[in-house]
């Protein structure tokens, strides 16, 4: 895969088909990101809902 590094959005989720695999960041030119929680109140409550399993 010849992964086009967006140095703006670091990443470390090697499961994401976006995950550039020789380097910490997203291939993507911008995220989305959303949250399971009705108030979001810590970092945890957040998602990366541009997330797509690598096959």
């Amino acid at each position: 895969m010849d992964c086009k590094a967006n140095q703006s959005i670091g990443c470390t989720v090697t499961q994401c088909k976006h995950h550039c695999e020789t380097q910490n960041y997203c291939s993507l030119d911008k995220i989305m990101v959303g949250t399971h929680e009705s108030n979001p109140t810590m970092k945890q409550c957040t998602d990366c809902d541009s997330f797509e399993l690598k096959q």
